[in-house]
């Protein structure tokens, strides 16, 4: 049960921090007040959960019913209104020089701004608005910090002759293998053959030590790789892995793209017919798999699923031991037969060497038509996503990075090249992240930047999964994919002694997040403190106007088109339709879609209200209503038609799917817990097992346009004021 919060950090008593569990009750309210004393008389909210926090009162293994009690009470008066969000992180004036942008600020701000410069925290805006409107001169700075190595060096860093691509062309005449910058050693890094490169551990061994793979290791198992798939395919052959994120994965994405053929990215979730429709649209020649996936003890079949959703031939990995626990169909084969055919080969490689924009995996984001996007990574994809990874997040040589996610969904790659471009080592979960074995991984490992989605957290708290384990190590928290909860927030940050959470929103198309946190602002739970750096945007009105900037509003986003990293083409589809066409033009460029509707609050932070078209977010997936109402019509013989919206909680966190339908005989009796059942089980089959039907209605018809277009957002808003109105009786 959550504490009862006070009016203020000064009305907390001592039968109050007895009340939620803390036996030493005298000894913590004097400390608490000595040090709420030391923000001065009359400090503001933000000022004394600042002394608080700096004090070092509230411990991990303190009951989180204290920590809601203090820091509810500690911000009880503050109006968000006049205030913006609550912060509950703050950089150091010391820390924030050793973090890589504070020392990039320190080597170049004076140079780059002028007198202007003070200090990384001091000067953040200036540097960030520095990056947006002298891109060149940025990237030439970040391009340095990271783990590259060009065959050819670019030419120019951006070049904007050719008018058909908006985005830009970027490091144009770069020639370089992406996957072998991730296998070489470093020196500027402290990479050598010996640093470790992925430590993990299997689920069911968690007593056991953590696994750990060096450099060199790892080098010689994708060589292996690559050096196989010499012997069955073409250089720029297409090739699928739907499987688990776990090593063998790592090292089939690394080999893939290391021998000049192309990753099709297919999340091991997916349903038959979902796997079939990605590898028809990708022309996928192959896919690697696994004959099962092992989650929370139980084996899962994911073979079966591949076999009923393509013909294409299979490489079938076993999730446990050496042997198959399948029988495979005719034209398939075992991974130990893949591997055979890489004996007596050399254990020397030569990467296939490629211009910057060569396409190297293809990635899916569903769109509003209910067919996937098709999305194109190039070898400038990785390097966009690791140097906002390196700025934001602060990933650094000897990190130990993990956040437990799939090679299907665009954090795979993300996380993966993150760590290896900047020197760190991945971490590996191969099991279900929901429950304590994983947090206890989290431990073992030594895990430094640890990521998420606000589920996962959710699930972590309501099992008490980190009770007795030590996530102190921990200095940078990361969440993406959905709207975070910020008791949850609350909770996870509390658990490694308040270290910072940075919230990251952006798209596999950008490769990147767009708003995200910065180690060098103060962090306020659900909230971005800005854009990502040489990230330009504008919130457009109703009428298509920008918004001041600076100024609070809310309204669409508008992506300045200038965007290292972010796709210039689609595979399915007309690029410039899906984010041009429409959009208006803005200092002389048209401004670039990206859906989000984001509210700028006072204080500069935001927040992302939701999807400007019918894109809904489940679990930190991003699915269309077309595609779930394409499965949910088909569910019952009485369904006339359905529509599927996503209603957010009004105190936070992830996005429910609600589906209302209408029926053909609208006087028939029906059963509506029938029909969420009906819904549940068609979804699970047909689409995705991860998306759960929260709410069923069943109602005359529905509101549409005079040319006959469902519209799904008034729907949205007439649910979400009836549910309102039932919380309040």
């Amino acid at each position: 049960m959550a504490a009862i919060a006070r009016g203020s950090v000064w009305e907390i008593q001592h039968g109050d921090v007895e009340a939620v569990g803390l036996a030493d009750a005298g000894a913590f309210l004097a400390a608490l007040r000595s040090a709420a004393a030391a923000a001065g008389p009359g400090a503001a909210g933000d000022a004394v959960w600042a002394a608080v926090a700096a004090a070092g009162l509230l411990r991990p293994d303190h009951p989180h019913a204290l920590h809601q009690l203090v820091y509810y009470s500690v911000y009880a008066g503050w109006d968000r209104a006049a205030r913006g969000p609550p912060p509950y992180w703050f950089p150091s004036p010391v820390d924030c020089r050793q973090t890589n942008l504070g020392r990039l600020m320190e080597a170049n701000g004076a140079k780059l701004i002028g007198s202007a410069y003070k200090d990384p925290i001091t000067s953040f805006n200036l540097f960030y608005k520095f990056s947006v409107e002298n891109q060149e001169v940025y990237w030439t700075k970040v391009l340095k910090q990271l783990a590259l190595k060009f065959q050819e060096e670019p030419k120019s860093i951006l070049s904007t002759s050719d008018r058909s691509k908006k985005g830009g062309t970027w490091l144009q005449g770069a020639v370089l293998n992406i996957a072998e910058c991730c296998l070489l050693p470093c020196p500027s890094l402290n990479r050598t053959d010996d640093s470790t490169a992925i430590v993990w551990r299997d689920e069911g061994r968690d007593d056991y030590p953590v696994n750990r793979m060096s450099l060199k290791e790892l080098r010689s198992q994708v060589i292996t790789v690559a050096h196989a798939l010499d012997t069955m395919f073409h250089k720029g052959d297409r090739i699928a892995i739907d499987m688990p994120m776990t090593c063998d994965a790592v090292i089939i994405y690394l080999a893939i793209i290391l021998g000049g053929f192309v990753v099709v990215s297919i999340a091991d979730s997916f349903a038959p017919q979902e796997i079939g429709t990605r590898m028809g649209v990708s022309k996928a020649k192959a896919i690697f798999t696994q004959d099962f996936i092992i989650r929370g003890g139980k084996k899962v079949s994911l073979y079966s699923r591949v076999m009923q959703g393509t013909s294409s031939k299979a490489v079938v990995i076993p999730a446990t031991g050496g042997n198959l626990g399948v029988t495979l169909r005719k034209g398939d084969m075992s991974w130990k037969d893949f591997l055979s055919r890489a004996a007596g080969r050399s254990s020397i490689y030569s990467p296939v060497y490629q211009s910057a924009d060569a396409l190297t995996n293809i990635l899916f984001s569903s769109g509003t038509t209910g067919e996937p996007k098709a999305i194109p990574w190039t070898q400038l994809s990785p390097i966009r996503c690791t140097a906002d990874t390196w700025a934001h997040l602060d990933v650094r040589p000897q990190d130990i990075g993990c956040w437990p996610t799939n090679l299907g969904w665009v954090m795979g790659p993300i996380i993966l090249y993150s760590c290896f471009l900047n020197g760190a080592t991945l971490a590996l979960y191969h099991g279900s992240p929901l429950g304590r074995d994983f947090c206890k991984f989290v431990q073992d490992a030594g895990v430094t930047v640890l990521g998420s989605v606000p589920s996962l957290v959710k699930s972590w708290k309501a099992g008490n999964c980190v009770k007795g384990l030590d996530w102190t190590k921990i200095r940078v928290l990361g969440t993406t994919g959905e709207a975070s909860d910020i008791d949850d927030n609350l909770w996870l940050t509390s658990r490694t002694s308040y270290k910072p959470i940075v919230e990251c929103c952006g798209g596999t198309e950008l490769a990147s997040s767009y708003i995200q946190g910065s180690l060098l602002q103060p962090q306020a739970f659900g909230a971005f403190s800005g854009a990502s750096m040489s990230t330009g945007f504008v919130i457009l009105d109703e009428q298509g106007t920008p918004y001041p900037d600076d100024v609070p509003c809310a309204g669409e986003v508008g992506l300045f088109p200038l965007y290292f990293g972010a796709t210039n083409s689609l595979l399915n589809a007309d690029h410039d339709k899906v984010y041009f066409d429409g959009m208006p033009i803005y200092k002389g460029r048209q401004l670039r879609r990206h859906g989000d509707i984001i509210q700028r609050t006072v204080g500069g932070y935001y927040i992302v209200l939701g999807r400007a078209d019918d894109t809904m977010n489940l679990g930190g997936i991003k699915t269309s209503s077309v595609e779930i109402e394409r499965v949910c019509n088909r569910a019952d013989e009485g369904l006339l038609e359905t529509a599927a919206v996503s209603i957010k909680p009004a105190g936070g966190g992830p996005e429910h799917l609600a589906i209302l339908a209408v029926l053909k005989d609208r006087s028939a009796p029906y059963d509506v817990n029938l029909l969420k059942s009906k819904f549940q089980r068609a979804i699970q089959k047909s689409l995705n097992p991860l998306f759960k039907v929260t709410y069923v209605k069943v109602v005359p018809e529905f509101p549409r346009t005079a040319s006959n277009k469902l519209l799904r957002r008034v729907l949205r808003d007439q649910l979400k004021q009836e549910l309102s109105n039932h919380s309040k009786l």
